[in-house]
């Protein structure tokens, strides 16, 4: 038996040892990412410890299995060597998930799931951007590599060489003992304990708050746990139908007295444009237009990335879910989005991307959405403007939009997604040295774009058609961080500017308090435009007396009515806040304002159900 024993010694030092590489990985994600958290204690990293033992022991099931499964084959060195190498790389390849989420957790604001590594049409936008964050984030690089290296001299070896003995039934039987009971130890970790559930990724909130979840988690148990996930959503029945058509229904019936102004309709969609990168002295342009413009101040994001924006500003459908609408098995559901609706009056409809044509599924979103034309990198024609990384610099390529737009026959509908604003926040060469720096990376880009735009607009004033054009402009989400504590709250994270500006209409000039999403965005312009329309929209126009913003991160929905902020996951409410009062989200009035609590869920709840719904069943549009 003492042969035995010793493998069995040999793969509890190994474990031992990837378990304390996984908190050495949340000590450096907390400190690289020091600004992000809050309110931190002792129980994130005691709870973290419990999931990094799942994530841990359900890598390294096969392997506990390949060191104690009874016979003798396993002690020559052949064997054990294939065993130490094949262990080291498996965990070596999760390790590395957990270094590339210190970095990524600044753009998504959430674990890494298995939907987002494997994301349809994102491949190509990782291969070329990884030389950039290698060259940005080269020290997590080193770090990584000294953490392999290390951990290879620190994994325990087999002794060699092990002089098997005969075995006899009852040895097998002891060893087989053994073994069973060894795995169901590992099962019992897997669980996280011997609760009547195993531990979900939502059950890291239990450990800290809603901002600390992720330092809770680990990345490997993100992807895990959403690896084999067969639906995407799950049908929900909180209410009957009837029930539910009166606490939320997302069927618009849009029925204007007065006949249609079919005006040329522009979005614009700005890359990385958070409320933290506006009015500090990076965005003079886009401040002084929104003096002119009707400006939610109260505007928010649906999502954290940018292939969730388009889905929602064009289609008004969220992506409550862990995987983008984008790419997710729903993508090619029924839809009936702007382009659909706007062709039907007679709209010339384009959409336009300066990235490499492919980039975050764009171009094939457009073809479901009901676009005519996609223009990317491929189809810009003007002076030579690659950025070496990412697509057309913003200054060329808007103004190469401008000057389509003058191409198109009237009306038009067109959109334009900027990219000069992402990472790795590449601006040209003549413009070095030109815009303020600001006070984190990403806003001398921020800078360079808010330029661009002004130069867009100048050339778009000297054309017929910009007095008789709706112009709208949003954000895709926030930046990888905030000036202020408050732009770090779960509220924070999704504030972003959207505006309505309309040249020939200065009485539309309004600074709204509102809350409003990128979903209100399409329902707002058929609205604005008098255009008859009976939709399925998850969002609200403009003119609508509800005032509701719903996103999702990580397994939790965020709620937000007039002044109230709730958050919900795992079933349950978990936060209640004034969000105008309390702006740093640190008073749970759960307990204390339980009618409001009650009233914020319920209407939760129901927006969920249709959501989910309509969604699996294909219900998203009345053709």
């Amino acid at each position: 038996m003492s042969n035995y024993k010793t493998n069995l010694i040999l793969f509890i030092n190994r474990f031992i040892l990837i378990v304390a590489v996984y908190q050495i990985c949340r000590i450096l994600f907390y400190c690289v990412n020091l600004e992000l958290f809050n309110n931190l204690s002792i129980r994130v990293f005691s709870g973290g410890l419990l999931f990094d033992l799942a994530a841990v022991a359900y890598i390294n099931i096969p392997f506990l299995i390949a060191h104690l499964f009874p016979g003798n084959f396993k002690y020559s060195p052949k064997y054990q060597k294939i065993l130490l190498v094949s262990f080291y790389v498996v965990n070596l390849a999760f390790i590395a998930t957990n270094f590339i989420d210190i970095i990524y957790y600044r753009f998504t604001g959430r674990r890494s799931t298995y939907a987002m590594i494997t994301a349809d049409g994102m491949e190509h936008d990782v291969i070329r951007l990884i030389p950039s964050f290698l060259k940005e984030f080269w020290y997590i690089a080193i770090l990584f590599i000294i953490t392999g290296f290390v951990l290879w001299k620190l994994l325990p070896k087999a002794k060699s060489p092990i002089t098997p003995k005969e075995l006899n039934r009852r040895d097998y039987v002891q060893k087989a003992i053994y073994t069973v009971i060894s795995i169901f130890v590992v099962l019992l970790m897997i669980r996280g304990g011997v609760q009547k559930k195993p531990i979900k990724i939502v059950d890291g909130m239990r450990y800290g708050n809603l901002n600390t979840s992720a330092l809770v988690l680990n990345t490997p148990f993100t992807i895990l746990k959403t690896a084999f996930k067969k639906k995407e959503l799950e049908k929900v029945h909180y209410y009957s139908d009837s029930e539910l058509k009166s606490i939320y229904n997302p069927v618009l019936s849009i029925n204007p007295k007065l006949p249609a102004d079919k005006k040329n309709v522009v979005v614009i969609i700005l890359e990385s444009f958070g409320n933290e990168n506006i009015h500090c002295g990076q965005t003079p342009f886009l401040d002084s237009l929104i003096t002119k413009a009707h400006y939610f101040k109260n505007g928010f994001a649906n999502g954290k990335v940018s292939i969730d924006a388009v889905p929602s500003t064009i289609s008004s459908i969220p992506s409550l879910m862990n995987n983008s609408f984008i790419t997710s098995g729903y993508a090619l559901n029924k839809t009936k989005s702007l382009p659909q609706i706007l062709k039907k009056e007679g709209y010339n409809t384009s959409f336009f991307h300066g990235a490499f044509n492919g980039s975050q599924n764009f171009d094939q979103y457009c073809k479901v959405a009901g676009f005519d034309e996609y223009y990317g990198k491929d189809q810009y024609v003007g002076s030579p403007a690659f950025d070496g990384k990412w697509g057309i610099f913003d200054e060329e390529f808007l103004q190469f939009f401008a000057a389509k737009l003058t191409s198109f026959k009237q009306p038009f509908f067109s959109s334009i997604f900027t990219i000069s604003s992402h990472n790795p926040y590449i601006i040209p060469e003549k413009y070095k040295g030109k815009f303020p720096k600001g006070n984190t990376e990403i806003q001398e880009s921020i800078a360079y774009t808010d330029f661009a735009l002004r130069k867009f607009f100048k050339s778009a004033k000297k054309e017929k058609w910009y007095n008789n054009t709706l112009f709208v402009i949003t954000a895709d989400h926030t930046s990888s961080s905030g000036t202020s504590e408050a732009d770090k709250t779960n509220v924070g994270k999704f504030r972003i500017p959207i505006l309505f500006f309309d040249p020939s209409n200065p009485s539309f000039n309004v600074a709204d308090e509102k809350n409003f999403q990128q979903i209100d965005i399409m329902p707002s312009i058929l609205d604005y435009l008098n255009i008859k329309a009976e939709i399925i929209s998850f969002g609200k126009s403009f003119k609508s007396q509800q005032n509701f913003a719903v996103y999702y991160l990580q397994d939790t929905y965020h709620c937000i009515v007039d002044d109230y902020y709730l958050a919900f996951a795992n079933n349950r409410t978990i936060g209640l806040y004034n969000w105008k009062k309390d702006t740093l989200l640190k008073h749970n009035l759960i307990e204390t304002n339980k009618p409001k609590a009650n009233e914020l869920e319920r209407f939760l709840k129901g927006y969920i159900q249709s959501f989910n719904n309509r969604v699996i069943d294909n219900q998203l549009s009345f053709d």
